[in-house]
C-alpha cells in the first residue's frame, strides 16, 4: 500500500483536509464529512442522490460500526470505509477514500483484483491471518489481517460490490511468532545443554506432570505424564535403591525449608542400565506447606563416563609414572606446576607440594636458573619442545646434572591444554664424558706431538743432507698437513670440536688433502664444478670419508702411483649435492676387493647415517669411482642450531 497511483479511471482526491492522518483515532464525523464533500458525480458510482437505497443504507451501516470496514464499489472498487477502516490504512488515508483500491494499494492490486471480480461473480471470501506486504506508512511492512468479502446489492438485486470487514492480527500473529521461536529456542538450549525434561509436581493432588524426555527417563508413560499426571511414586520407583533413601531425604528436607533442590542420582532404566542426572528444583510453599515443586533434570551420564575414564586415566598415569626411574612432571598451560612423581622427591629430598608453581627453580644451581628461566619462558611462548642440561640439586645437597625434556598437549583446535616433561640424571654420563674428553684429548695431544716429532727429525737429517732437502721438506709439509686433518678425524665432543674458518666443501677438500696434493697446489688431485657451504656438524663425517679415501687412495689407489691422478668434482641438483671422487690409474687394472673392510663400513656410516645421503662405489678399469648424494640442509646444518644445552 504505497501512494494512490492514477490510471484510466483517475478520481481526485477531494480537499477536505491538509493534513494527513498517521496516529490516533478517526472520528466519525470526519469519515462523514469526507463522504458530503466528495463529488461523487466524477466517479463511476455517480451523484450521492442516484444511489441505490440499499447502498445508502449500507453507507451508513459501515460508517457506524466500530468494526473496520470498507465497501469495494463497482468493478474498480471504489472505497468507502469508516473510521476503523481509516486507522488501519494509517498514511494512505484519507488519499484513498473514494479511490479505486486498484490504485490506492499497488502493492496488493492483484489480489483486490481477484476479489473483486470473484465478489461481483457472486462469490463470498473469507482469510485468517492473511499475510502481506503493504506500504502504509511511506515503507514496506509484513502484516496480517483476517478478510471476509461479501456481496453489496443495489435495490433490484444486483451485486454492486463487496462488503470488506478487516482485523488487523499482526500484533497477536508476531506475538505469536515471538513465542514460538522462544519455545524453538527454549527446545533447543535444552537439548543443547543436555536438559532431560522439566517436571512439575501438584504436592497437594500428588500428580508429576511432565515432558516426554523426562518421562521417558524414568518409565513413565509420557502420554499420561503429559495429561492426567503421574503419582511421584511412578517417578521415584526409578531410583537407584542406593540413592533412594537419601534423594527421598533431601527432598522432604528442602521441602520443608522451601531451599532449592539439586542433587545427583542414578536412574535405572527398563534394559537394566544406568543413567546419572542432576535434579534441580524449587519447591513453593504456602503458609510453611509445599504446595507445588517443578523443576528440571539433566542428563550427565556422559559427563560421569568422561570423569570415570579421566580419573582411571590419571591414576595409570600417576602410577606409570612413579614406576619409571625418571623423574616427571607436568604443568596447567601457562607453566605452572602442579605434579611431580615419586622420583621427583626421591631425588631432591624436598616435600611433597613444596616445589609447586615456580619453586622448582630454587632447586637449579645458582648459575643456570636464568639460562633455564629464559628457555622455560621461550618454550611457554612458542609451544617449541624444551630442553636443556642443567645441574639439580640431589638431597645429599650436592648438585648433579640432569636433563631437562617438556612437550605440550594440545586440544583439537590447536591449543596448549598441558606441558609433560622428565628429568634424567646424566651425572654420571656427563662425568665419563667428560674423562673420554681429557682421554681422547690426551690422545690426540701425544699424536701430534709424534707428528712434531717426525717433522723434528726430517729437518734435522735434511741439514746432515743437503742434496735431501727438498723431499725432506715436502715431506714434513706432508706430515704437517695430516697433523692438521687429524683435528678433524679424531672424536670430538661440543667443547673440543675444531673451529671452521673455512666454511665450504671445496676449502675443506683442500686442507683435509693437503698431505697427498704435491708440491705448490699442484698435482694428483684436481677440484671442479659447484662448491658449496658446509658448517661444523657435517665437517666430521665429511672429514671422516674424504680422509678414508685418500688414505686408500694412497695405498692402493691412483695416489699410490707417480702418474695416477684424482678427480673431485661437485654439483649441486636443487635440494642435493653431489660429489664425486674418480681416480685414474694409467696402465693398471683395478679390481673390487673381495670384502668390504672397517673403512668402507666407516664411509658408509659417515655419508648415509651422520649426512643422510646415499653413496655408491663404482670399480671402472682404471680406478675407483665414487658417486655420493648428500641434502644441502645436512651440509648447513650447525650442530650448535636446535641444540637447548
Amino acid at each position: 500500500m504505497t501512494s494512490p497511483e492514477t490510471s484510466r479511471n483517475t478520481i481526485e482526491t477531494p480537499p477536505v483536509s491538509a493534513s494527513r492522518w498517521t496516529t490516533g483515532a478517526v472520528s466519525r464525523s470526519e469519515i462523514a464529512g469526507l463522504l458530503e464533500s466528495r463529488d461523487w458525480s466524477r466517479t463511476p458510482l455517480g451523484p450521492r442522490e442516484r444511489w441505490p437505497a440499499s447502498l445508502t443504507g449500507l453507507v451508513r451501516v459501515v460508517l457506524s460500526s466500530p468494526v473496520a470496514m470498507t465497501l469495494l464499489l463497482g468493478r474498480d472498487g471504489i472505497m468507502i470505509y469508516n473510521a476503523g477502516y481509516a486507522t488501519i490504512a494509517a498514511g494512505r488515508h484519507p488519499g484513498c477514500f473514494g479511490v479505486s483500491a486498484l490504485t490506492a494499494w499497488p502493492e496488493i492490486a492483484d489480489f483486490n483484483r481477484t476479489i473483486i471480480d470473484g465478489v461481483l461473480g457472486g462469490a463470498c471470501f473469507s482469510y485468517a491471518d492473511l499475510d502481506m506486504t503493504v506500504n502504509r506508512n511511506g515503507a514496506d511492512e509484513h502484516v496480517w489481517f483476517d478478510l471476509d468479502y461479501s456481496p453489496v446489492f443495489d435495490d433490484n438485486g444486483e451485486i454492486i460490490g463487496a462488503l470488506a470487514v478487516v482485523v488487523e492480527t499482526t500484533k497477536t500473529v508476531e506475538a505469536e511468532l515471538a513465542l514460538s521461536r522462544n519455545r524453538e529456542k527454549l527446545s533447543l538450549a535444552l537439548q543443547a545443554s543436555g536438559v532431560v525434561g522439566i517436571w512439575d509436581w501438584d504436592v497437594v493432588a500428588d500428580r508429576v506432570y511432565s515432558d516426554d524426555k523426562f518421562a521417558s527417563l524414568y518409565n513413565v508413560d509420557p502420554k499420561a505424564a503429559a495429561t492426567e499426571g503421574v503419582p511421584i511414586s511412578g517417578f521415584t520407583a526409578s531410583i537407584h535403591p542406593d540413592d533412594a533413601e537419601r534423594v527421598g531425604e533431601v527432598m522432604q528436607s528442602v521441602m520443608a525449608s522451601g531451599e532449592k533442590f539439586s542433587i545427583e542420582y542414578r536412574l535405572v532404566q527398563s534394559d537394566g542400565s544406568v543413567r546419572w542426572v542432576v535434579a534441580e528444583g524449587q519447591p513453593l510453599l504456602e503458609n510453611g506447606v509445599c504446595i507445588r515443586f517443578p523443576g528440571i533434570a539433566v542428563d550427565i551420564t556422559a559427563q560421569k563416563e568422561v570423569a570415570e575414564a579421566y580419573a582411571q586415566s590419571e591414576a595409570g598415569f600417576r602410577t606409570l609414572a612413579d614406576t619409571m626411574p625418571q623423574m616427571v612432571w607436568a604443568t596447567q598451560p601457562d607453566g605452572f606446576h602442579n605434579y611431580y612423581n615419586a622420583r621427583w622427591y626421591e631425588f631432591t629430598g624436598v616435600q611433597p607440594g613444596s616445589t609447586d608453581g615456580e619453586g622448582w627453580n630454587g632447586l637449579f644451581h645458582a648459575d643456570d636458573q636464568d639460562r633455564a628461566w629464559a628457555l622455560w619462558r621461550h618454550s611457554l611462548e612458542t609451544g617449541e619442545p624444551y630442553q636443556i642440561e642443567y645441574r639439580l640439586r640431589h638431597r645429599s645437597g650436592a648438585y648433579r646434572w640432569v636433563l631437562g625434556r617438556a612437550l605440550p598437549t594440545r586440544d583439537a583446535e590447536g591449543r596448549i591444554t598441558r606441558w609433560y616433561g622428565t628429568c634424567t640424571d646424566i651425572h654420571d654420563a656427563k662425568m665419563a664424558q667428560a674423562e673420554r674428553e681429557v682421554v681422547a684429548h690426551e690422545l690426540s695431544h701425544r699424536i701430534k706431538n709424534i707428528f712434531s716429532v717426525l717433522s723434528g727429525i726430517i729437518s734435522l737429517s735434511a741439514r746432515s743432507e743437503p742434496q735431501a732437502r727438498n723431499f725432506a721438506e715436502l715431506l714434513r709439509k706432508r706430515i704437517d698437513a695430516m697433523g692438521r686433518a687429524h683435528d678433524f678425524v679424531r672424536p670430538h665432543s661440543e667443547m673440543s670440536r675444531p673451529t671452521m674458518p673455512d666454511t665450504t666443501l671445496f676449502n675443506l677438500l683442500t686442507r683435509l688433502l693437503e698431505p697427498y696434493w704435491g708440491e705448490a697446489g699442484t698435482g694428483a688431485i684436481t677440484l671442479s664444478g659447484d662448491d658449496t657451504v658446509i658448517a661444523d656438524s657435517a665437517a666430521t663425517p665429511v672429514a671422516l670419508l674424504l680422509h678414508e679415501l685418500g688414505t686408500n687412495s694412497a695405498k692402493y689407489g691412483a695416489l699410490s702411483a707417480a702418474d695416477g691422478r684424482v678427480e673431485i668434482t661437485g654439483r649441486i641438483d636443487g635440494e642435493t649435492y653431489h660429489l664425486t671422487w674418480k681416480e685414474k690409474v694409467p696402465g693398471v687394472v683395478i679390481t673390487a676387493p673381495a670384502r668390504n673392510g672397517f673403512g668402507s663400513r666407516l664411509m658408509t656410516i659417515s655419508t648415509e647415517g651422520q649426512l643422510e645421503g646415499q653413496l655408491e662405489r663404482i670399480w671402472e678399469p682404471d680406478g675407483l669411482r665414487l658417486e655420493a648424494a648428500i641434502p644441502l640442509r645436512a651440509l648447513s646444518r650447525s650442530g650448535h642450531l636446535g641444540r637447548l644445552s
